[in-house]
């Protein structure tokens, strides 16, 4: 038999995040062979995925970033059970890995997203099993989404609970402190949608009818009761979508307003929006 030094149990932990003694344990089972350590715990992993996979994974991180010419921006949010591993080193940095490995390779899908590799021993979905097993909590990645426009910025709030991504039109001078100020804005006043066109018919019909309701108890003649309903949706849309929502630093003006006056002509083109939950 293979003998297993401290030293040895110190590589295999820093290699995979697992604990000391379930280390040791890997060596010895795989008579001191990394590799089959490493499928071992792997294997570990995927055996406490299976029996938490009724759990729910509600804590988490949501992040956001850009590539460095900041025309593409990359959102995920990686779950887990309780907002103690939330808040822990490891955990947030793998969420970072994550993100940085769809940054650079930008696959089509979530799906695609797991077979990337994480690195030269595991996928990314192999590696979340294997966290699993580490962790002893079921992870999740439950979002991932990209944007892509002349200027993208990203945001993540404080706690790493919410995140979004902004677009604009042009990659001008202000660029970079106006997306950063709108998806700021996003991330506090959660718009349902960019503008008007971008709400969806359901919805329309929901507060034009939530709004003839309203008027109705409020004893209005029935007559009239569609033109006021269509007023509220005005203002529903006024309240509601970010490019006509008050700008949060100028309530004077909207958001469109504020960019606008940044430079002329410049528009928001999408925006992006995940919070734990949302």
């Amino acid at each position: 038999m293979a003998k297993i030094t401290a030293a040895d149990v110190n590589k295999l932990r820093k290699q995979t995040g697992a604990g000391m003694m379930d280390c040791k344990n890997a060596l010895v089972e795989a008579n001191g062979d990394f590799e089959q350590a490493i499928d071992i715990l792997r294997k570990k992993g995927q055996k406490i995925a299976a029996k938490r996979a009724d759990r729910e994974a509600t804590e988490g991180v949501v992040l956001s970033t850009t590539n460095d010419d900041n025309t593409v921006g990359v959102l995920i949010s990686l779950n887990c059970e309780t907002d103690f591993v939330a808040k822990n080193e490891s955990f947030i940095n793998l969420g970072e890995s994550i993100l940085k490995i769809a940054l650079e390779n930008l696959p089509a899908s979530k799906e695609e997203l797991f077979k990337l590799k994480y690195d030269d021993n595991m996928t990314v979905e192999e590696k979340l099993t294997e966290q699993t097993g580490v962790i002893g909590e079921k992870l999740e990645l439950s979002v991932y989404d990209t944007l892509k426009a002349p200027h993208v910025s990203a945001y993540i709030h404080a706690g790493n609970k919410l995140a979004t991504l902004v677009g604009l039109s042009e990659n001008v001078d202000g660029a970079d402190e106006a997306g950063r100020n709108v998806a700021m804005q996003a991330a506090a006043m959660s718009p349902v949608a960019l503008n008007e066109d971008a709400v969806s018919q359901e919805v329309i019909d929901r507060e034009l009818e939530v709004g003839r309701e309203q008027a109705r108890e409020e004893g209005k003649p029935e007559e009239m009761l569609d033109r006021i309903a269509e007023g509220r949706l005005k203002k529903f849309f006024k309240e509601s979508t970010l490019v006509h929502q008050a700008f949060i630093k100028d309530g004077k003006m909207s958001v469109q307003q504020y960019v606008d006056s940044v430079s002329k002509g410049l528009t928001v083109t999408d925006f992006k929006r995940v919070g734990l939950g949302v």
